[in-house]
């Protein structure tokens, strides 16, 4: 969204212009998540995705996607509970749409573009994607959308925008939902607790979702990938927008270390091997609901409005506040960099070398190229 629609009211993988102090913490929660997305690929290049605890910790660092995915649950659910709540309007879904494709797309249609033209030249292994139809497909972001994705469209340079094509896909959903929820359950009624009950059953589709594509043959191996299956991630952040508008509290000092011993326990076999999507069902929801609960910890300080704790100064900081910034910009280019950083720069073959190495390595290069990308591209005005 723009400043003059709600402000600050942007999704989780976007920036935030001219922040106030919560929106600064919110900003810095953006840095995290595109943080750990950064280092979660490092220990992946690296090889240190092993089945052994300290491996499966290192693989849990993908808990920056669920982060970015509750985030845009918070954020872009505000409006509507505000509406509800004071009586006012609901947002325009015509000027909703258009700020969420002006803000996502001329950044991605760069960096698409972008990677189709270094990987022309350049080779990094097998690359299907590497094709007209899998340009096309991931400039429209549907190349999730097929029987065996990882052998069509997936590109060696844009294998995270898989998440973001599930971003899109709630973006898409979402005043939907609001009107599910608010008009059909609520009857335009501000009733929080019968909201957040709506909510839970909503959550209750990745659930199910899982059980559905563990246990079918007729649906695409890609469907693994879709919305469902993690719609408790989004879900999670929109409770905490009916949970801000009823006046519920929360401190840093006890949220964070209750995240740091979910985090702990998911580093376990319980949320499976060290993969994307686990291939057990049991273990696909308990990584789920362990990550849809780490993700809502991290953002529900700032986001309920503990605004003096320790927790807030840090990610209120003004570091953080500039990597949030550009925190979609980094997420959008770190992967064709962190190829060219391990071979040109490291000179180390895949699943070898140091992973604090290549982090750094490849932060040096995502950063002013993630600036560069931010400054020509992102949204200025109404």
């Amino acid at each position: 969204m723009t400043q003059s629609l709600y402000r600050g009211e942007q999704g989780g993988l976007e920036s935030v212009s001219h922040p106030t102090r919560r929106t600064a913490s919110l900003t810095g929660v953006r840095a995290v998540a595109a943080i750990l997305v950064v280092l979660t690929h490092a220990a992946y290049t690296t090889g240190r995705y092993t089945e052994d605890y300290l491996g499966l910790i290192y693989s849990r660092m993908e808990i920056g996607v669920p982060i970015f995915f509750a985030l845009s649950g918070f954020l872009l659910f505000r409006p509507w509970v505000r509406a509800a709540a004071t009586g006012g309007p609901a947002p325009s879904v015509r000027r909703y749409a258009w700020h969420r494709v002006r803000r996502i797309m001329p950044a991605y249609v760069v960096t698409v573009l972008v990677a189709y033209l270094i990987y022309h030249f350049r080779t990094a292994g097998p690359n299907p994607g590497h094709t007209w139809m899998g340009l096309f497909r991931n400039l429209t972001l549907t190349q999730l959308y097929t029987d065996n994705y990882v052998y069509s469209y997936l590109h060696q340079g844009l294998t995270q925008m898989w998440s973001l094509a599930v971003e899109v896909s709630f973006y898409v959903v979402l005043p939907g939902l609001a009107y599910l929820l608010l008009v059909l359950l609520c009857r335009r009624a501000w009733r929080p607790r019968l909201l957040l009950g709506g909510l839970a059953v909503l959550a209750l589709m990745t659930p199910a979702w899982f059980w559905l594509v563990h246990t079918v043959d007729w649906l695409p191996d890609g469907a693994r990938l879709w919305l469902p299956g993690y719609l408790l991630w989004f879900v999670g952040g929109m409770a905490l927008a009916v949970l801000q508008s009823m006046g519920v509290g929360c401190y840093g000092f006890v949220a964070v270390p209750l995240a740091v011993i979910c985090y702990l326990i998911a580093s376990t076999p319980i949320a499976g091997e060290p993969t994307t999507s686990p291939t057990g069902t049991l273990e696909a929801v308990m990584k789920s609901v362990f990550y849809g609960v780490i993700a809502v910890l991290v953002i529900a300080p700032p986001g309920l409005g503990d605004q003096r704790g320790w927790y807030n100064r840090f990610l209120a900081s003004r570091p953080m506040v500039w990597l949030g910034e550009i925190s979609y910009e980094i997420f959008l280019v770190h992967l064709v960099l962190m190829e060219i950083a391990m071979v040109e720069i490291l000179h180390k073959p895949v699943y070898t070398g140091s992973m604090a190495g290549l982090f750094v390595a490849t932060m040096a290069l995502t950063l002013p190229a993630a600036w560069l990308l931010h400054r020509f591209t992102r949204v200025r005005g109404d």
